[in-house]
């Protein structure tokens, strides 16, 4: 079986995160290995910062300070190319003496992704009030009236008529349909 592209985590020297990328990116092109590493990337968000002069500053901060995350095909090059990159102090979940990594789960890597701009968020095209048809589940074939969104959790709770009252149901985007 063909291993798949999975995120993997690899510890550095604090501070070294940035050196690790461009000397990883660097070595995945003059080893030939675009085929096995797809992506090298330090996760950073956008923080606001009030000086004392009251002004708010924006800066980009590491939100895993000391960690690298790379996209990989796990094989005995790939894996080597990485752990001897210089800064590199090993994988993360890998308990050394030759064991292979183990990989993050997409539930953990896929927040990350979508914080750093690497993943589409799919927006909903629904507004609070609209009428929506439940498409799948226990409650399929509904109608109901969308209450509220969270776009970060991509969930809605949608108004269903239930024995003559209204009952709040959670569903994902995917769960509805606009009528």
């Amino acid at each position: 079986m063909e291993p798949e592209r999975r995120w993997y985590i690899v510890q550095t020297y604090s501070g070294y995160e940035n050196s690790v990328k461009i000397n990883l990116e660097r070595r995945i092109e003059s080893m030939q290995m675009e085929d096995k590493i797809f992506q090298v990337m330090i996760p950073e968000e956008i923080r606001q910062e009030r000086k004392t002069d009251g002004t708010i500053k924006e800066k980009l901060v590491k939100i895993f300070p000391g960690y690298v995350f790379i996209e990989l095909i796990v094989t005995d090059d790939s894996w080597f190319v990485v752990r001897n990159t210089p800064g590199v102090t090993g994988f993360l979940g890998s308990s050394g003496g030759g064991t292979k990594p183990v990989p993050l789960p997409e539930e953990e890597i896929n927040p990350i992704l979508k914080k750093c701009g690497l993943m589409e968020v799919p927006k909903l095209d629904i507004e609070i009030g609209e009428k929506v048809k439940v498409i799948i589940g226990p409650f399929r074939d509904q109608m109901g009236t969308v209450d509220s969104i969270d776009q970060e959790k991509q969930e809605v709770t949608v108004l269903v008529d239930m024995f003559g009252r209204q009952t709040p149901v959670e569903l994902s985007f995917g769960d509805i349909e606009k009528v």
